[in-house]
């Protein structure tokens, strides 16, 4: 399908519910939560679906709007947040690849806000058994060196970094000198621009090609992982 952008009303809802950060607020605007940003962002989630399965076949989402798809629920769980507002100012969403959960599994993410479009691909995080994997495949020297050389080829891009390092010391078992250490003290793994795209190009034909070139560029590292954590 065709999407030509977001609308200057998504971006205003999301400014106006900064402010208007209440239960009360919000049901009063709900009909214009539905029409001016989940909706949208529903047509968003499929265009980019489908430029992304022309590139990677096995690329998943889901148009459901309660969590459950690939957009995430709007509502903040605030049971251990001393921050009690309800709802997220922003609208984030994932297309992964594989067997599970949207969060679970390499892919494709997003986050709109008042202020710009952030992506990545990667993963956000490892459970225990995927971080096993990972840190084998980053020992073994070819995969781990592959890894190093895509990483450093992100990091040498102006404008994009790697995030996952996480612990302060290399895991128990593995050589403290290891060439790789630093890939040693991840739990997760991805890539993104450092800058969001500007609200005039979330508002223009130009952000399907915009976030598509993006997810080409971080594409590597995430089938890496696709590979790692099979």
């Amino acid at each position: 399908m065709s999407f030509l952008g977001f609308s200057d009303d998504t971006l205003d809802f999301l400014a106006d519910l900064t402010i208007h950060n209440d239960k009360e607020w919000f049901e009063a605007n709900r009909d214009r939560y539905r029409d001016v940003v989940l909706a949208p962002a529903v047509d968003f989630v499929v265009a980019v679906g489908e430029g992304l399965q022309q590139r990677i076949p096995d690329i998943r989402f889901d148009t459901r709007t309660n969590g459950s798809g690939s957009l995430m629920r709007i509502h903040r769980d605030t049971r251990f947040s001393k921050d009690k507002s309800p709802y997220k100012t922003s609208v984030s969403g994932m297309w992964w690849q594989g067997d599970g959960k949207k969060m679970n599994r390499p892919g494709f993410g997003f986050q709109l806000e008042e202020s710009g479009l952030r992506l990545m691909g990667g993963m956000f995080g490892f459970d225990k058994p995927q971080l096993a994997a990972y840190r084998r495949a980053v020992d073994n020297v070819t995969t781990g060196g592959e890894l190093q050389q895509l990483v450093d080829r992100v990091e040498a891009s102006p404008g994009w970094e790697v995030v996952g390092e996480h612990y302060k010391r290399i895991p128990p078992g593995y050589d403290a000198q290891h060439s790789r250490q630093r890939l040693l003290r991840f739990n997760s793994l991805y890539a993104h621009p450092t800058e969001p795209v500007d609200p005039e190009v979330i508002c223009s034909p130009e952000l399907l090609p915009t976030v598509l070139d993006v997810f080409d560029q971080a594409a590597p590292l995430q089938q890496w992982l696709v590979k790692m954590l099979t």
